[in-house]
């Protein structure tokens, strides 16, 4: 079993949600062979903006962005969704397109008041 900190749960929340919200876009088709991906790719990267830069881990309180790249859209979205014990406490989506006004996530709602999240 692998011990999970809130940063690697936060981490492999949002690597699943941003696959999400990127497969349709690359499944909408810009032509290509059956089967391929019509030439698209997407990488992404968590970047903490740590409000509590002394312990290196992403916490509750603190904000994360995302660096994306795509060429499967010009507006990709990444969606963010926390939750503690199964039940959902924190959830955003936000544009990272060229003209997006805010690409940052701040980890808390009236929802999750503290503690750790997947």
């Amino acid at each position: 079993m692998i011990a999970r900190t809130p940063s690697l749960r936060l981490a492999l929340a949002a690597v699943g949600i941003l696959v999400l919200a990127l497969v349709p876009a690359a499944l909408a088709g810009k032509g290509g062979k059956p089967g391929g991906n019509g030439g698209t790719s997407s990488s992404y990267a968590l970047t903490p903006v740590l409000a509590n830069p002394g312990d290196n881990v992403v916490n509750w309180g603190d904000q994360v962005t995302f660096t994306v790249s795509t060429t499967a859209t010009s507006r990709p979205f990444v969606a963010l969704t926390c939750s503690q014990a199964g039940v959902g406490v924190y959830s955003n989506a936000l544009n990272f397109s060229a003209d997006s006004l805010s690409t940052t996530f701040s980890l808390s709602s009236s929802r999750w008041t503290g503690g750790a999240a997947d």
